[in-house]
């Protein structure tokens, strides 16, 4: 992950056409030497400046305006900066307090109607507190066990924000008493929304926990985990960050070897996560936000603020190097690295907006962090940046900490020449690379063809936490699944009559494994019915449908764990084709804009895809299949929970297309300058493959330090994006893409003439100047052309 010496690099190549085809991906990064003895001339502070040269004050196409206003007053831009910083950090305090850690239903599904309905006529139906009570070495019938149980069930029925109060020793259900005798459970509800009523269990927990008298009581239910999950998530964030930002730092310092440098990435990554908790504060005031999303705020945040700032600071110092003013580096940079990052933000917040076609506030809250985390690092990178580069000036290479490492002078570094090689060999054996990479990464994703849908419980906390214990305890010692029961919602008049024959025939579905009531009230009721087998296997799904399929003379609504996973399921099959169009078309289009392609926006879609079957196929090997649960620290569930494999896709593809629009750019700008198709390839390959490793890197040291936590879809999300960010980068863009580019041959570039023409008008291009392919009769690979070609490629090697 060392530094390309691009100037150096770039002798000989002639200024000229060096200016109309240089990177705007950033990835030329020139260290911090000083060196400007070009071969060609490059415009220094007292030369006229020629189109496309220094930075536009007159307000150019797409970022004339931002560079004007940067350049002239840095030190307002930086305050002002530091003034909504400040006030966002206020604005986003106790963010975490006011997020939810539900959000996988379908807002709009039968299963939660029949919730809020039951929740407002029976609050007894849905108990949301389980206060397990222990006897020890008597039996839960020993008239002392009996006593005090009933007295503290008594307690609880008076204390504020608690109704709905039952327990075994009320009513001798057997599905409240463990099968050993030893065990049995007390039952209420929380009233009042998530935060309302995690506040009640801190309030009350303490003075139930623990021992009283002959008994042992240990508190759970739902409320219970999703108030440790709340807490187990907020010092893992913590904890993650921890880990992520010196580690990053140091592979900061060793791409950019200069320490003042490094630190401007991380200042970028902390702007915008801070500026994104302050917009996650303010959508709690009118939609509900998941806790998850925190997980992603950080993530993207330091990652995408981190390549972002690693293409524009590269850039910069390599203007630098030329000989350029700060002022006249910064413009320069913004219109070719700045485009790029621009651009590139704009893919990966197409990807994430998909999540808000779904109606989980689970996905959507997603939706929310990462596209404002990602525009927001963007803008950081595009405004805030800039000016702190040009105070900086020089001074950004201060402090170079590898001298401290090095012998001698600072020699270039080789990655430059050595991807091009590997560009060059790949391209020569592409048939086999395309076969091998493809087949490779079919088989590392065969795993998925099993995967078990599921909904997220208290196993996705750590073994020992107290929740968890307690869920594990009645699912292991407890008759028909205690809390995994369907009910059945019955609202309309009716008799006695038609209540027995509606139940008989809920009696008689082969699935059924008991049903109990109904409770009626008014013209409402409602019964229990008991699955064979899991609370959420294939048999209680199915007795879902079976129920809803059954007549009966009122009308009924479901829900339950297993009628609330069928819902979600329903819900993400039904919108899943609608995400992957709308991800598909906006990506295809932005890509044509790029590149004036029509078939590279099509290997874009398809190989980004490709990209993420290691990912998916790892999710169900080790998450739901339980591979290496006991050195990441997990239980499995034997599941992966429904709306996962649709968030690590839009995330995972979002990060690959902003790798490939790097790539894609500086193909493009050689392509245009020399006509010649492979060439281009292997040399935008060379300049763009150590950078986008080491950012690849980079955010993989991220997204693991958020998988370390001991959540396990947190755990899942952060070291499957990891997975998907290496390969994508080390693989797919490798190998994968230069093999298909070679086979495809100069069609890649091909596009009708109406399309061109559109291009030409609309397109999206890094500098405003641009050379064809071929000019003054000369046709591309030409003798003259072939001779240039390896010129440069001597010198890139000499270095």
């Amino acid at each position: 992950m060392t530094e390309v010496n691009s100037a150096d690099q770039d002798r000989g190549r002639g200024a000229g056409r060096e200016r109309g085809a240089r990177g705007g991906d950033g990835t030329d990064g020139a260290p911090p030497t000083g060196e400007s003895a070009l071969a060609g001339h490059r415009p220094g502070p007292g030369d006229s400046p020629r189109p496309g040269d220094s930075a536009r004050t007159d307000g150019g196409p797409r970022v004339g305006g931002w560079t004007r206003f940067v350049t002239a007053r840095p030190r307002l831009s930086l305050l002002v900066a530091l003034v909504l910083t400040a006030l966002a950090v206020v604005a986003g305090s106790g963010v975490a307090d006011r997020l939810g850690s539900g959000g996988w239903q379908d807002p709009t599904a039968e299963s939660t109607y029949a919730t809020k309905a039951l929740e407002r006529e029976f609050p007894a139906s849905q108990p949301n507190l389980l206060l397990l009570v222990d006897s020890g070495r008597a039996t839960v019938d020993a008239p002392a066990v009996a006593a005090e149980a009933k007295r503290l069930a008594a307690r609880l029925a008076t204390e504020r924000g608690v109704t709905g109060v039952g327990s075994y020793w009320a009513s001798g259900t057997p599905a409240l008493r463990a099968e050993d005798g030893h065990e049995a459970l007390i039952a209420a509800r929380i009233t009042g929304d998530e935060k309302t009523a995690s506040e009640t269990l801190d309030r009350l927990a303490p003075s139930y926990r623990g021992t009283h008298g002959p008994v042992e009581i240990k508190v759970g239910g739902p409320v219970a985990v999703q108030h440790e999950m709340q807490t187990t998530i907020r010092e893992d964030l913590t904890r993650a960050e921890f880990i992520a930002l010196p580690v990053t730092l140091v592979l900061l310092v060793m791409v950019f070897g200069s320490a003042v440098a490094a630190l401007l990435p991380l200042g970028v990554g902390i702007v915008a996560i801070l500026g994104t908790n302050a917009v996650l504060r303010g959508l709690t005031e009118f939609t509900d936000v998941s806790v998850f999303a925190m997980n992603l705020t950080t993530a993207l945040g330091l990652g995408l603020a981190i390549d972002y700032a690693l293409f524009i600071v590269r850039r910069f110092r390599e203007e630098l190097a030329t000989g350029a003013e700060p002022v006249t580096a910064v413009g320069t940079t913004l219109r070719t690295a700045g485009r790029t990052v621009l651009f590139s933000s704009l893919t990966v917040a197409v990807s994430l907006a998909a999540m808000l076609l779904f109606p989980q506030y689970f996905l959507r809250s997603f939706a929310y962090a990462g596209i404002a985390v990602v525009l927001l690092a963007a803008a950081a990178a595009l405004i805030l940046l800039p000016a702190a580069l040009v105070l900086l000036g020089h001074r950004v290479n201060s402090l170079d900490l590898r001298r401290l490492f090095r012998r001698g002078e600072p020699r270039t570094s080789g990655d430059g020449a050595a991807w091009g090689r590997m560009a060059s060999l790949v391209m020569r054996r592409a048939p086999l690379f395309a076969v091998a990479t493809t087949v490779g990464l079919i088989v590392l994703g065969l795993p998925f063809l099993g995967v078990k849908f599921g909904t997220a419980d208290d196993r996705q906390l750590p073994s020992g936490a107290a929740s968890h214990v307690v869920q594990q305890h009645i699912r292991d010692g407890f008759p028909g699944s205690p809390g995994g029961g369907l009910e059945v919602l019955a609202e309309g008049p009716a008799t006695e009559e038609q209540y027995a024959s509606y139940k008989s025939r809920i009696a008689a579905l082969p699935e059924a494994l008991r049903v109990d009531g109904p409770l009626v009230k008014g013209d409402t009721a409602y019964f229990t019915v008991q699955p064979k087998g899991e609370a959420v296997g294939d048999g209680a799904q199915h007795l879902v449908r079976e129920l809803r399929a059954t007549e009966a003379p009122f009308g009924t609504a479901v829900t339950g764990t297993a009628a609330v996973l069928v819902d979600s399921k329903h819900a993400i099959a039904d919108r899943l084709p609608w995400a992957a169009a709308f991800i598909a078309i906006v990506t295809l289009l932005l890509v044509f804009l790029l590149t004036g392609s029509v078939l590279i926006p099509v290997q874009a879609v398809l190989l980004n895809a490709l990209s993420l079957t290691a990912m998916f196929g790892a999710v169900v090997w080790v998450f739901q299949d339980g591979h290496l649960s006991g050195p990441l620290g997990f239980t499995s569930p034997g599941s992966i929970e429904t709306t996962l494999p649709v968030l690590m896709f839009c995330v995972a593809f979002g990060l690959s297309m902003d790798y490939g629009v790097f790539l894609l750019s500086r193909m493009k700008e050689e392509y245009d300058r020399t006509g010649d198709h492979r060439e281009s390839v292997r040399f935008g390959l060379q300049r763009t493959g150590g950078l986008i490793t080491a950012a690849a890197v980079i955010l993989a040291v991220v997204m693991v330090a958020i998988g370390t936590s001991r959540v396990t879809n947190t755990k899942m999300l952060g070291l499957g994006i990891a997975l998907a960010v290496l390969m994508d980068a080390m693989v797919v863009r490798s190998l994968l893409v230069p093999a298909v580019m070679r086979l495809t041959g100069r069609a890649t570039w091909w596009a009708p003439a109406p399309l061109r023409r559109f291009h030409d008008r609309f397109g999206l291009s890094e500098d405003e100047t641009r050379e064809p392919a071929a000019t003054q009769g000369e046709e591309p690979g030409s003798p003259s052309e072939k001779t240039d070609d390896r010129d440069r490629d001597r010198v890139e090697v000499r270095g």
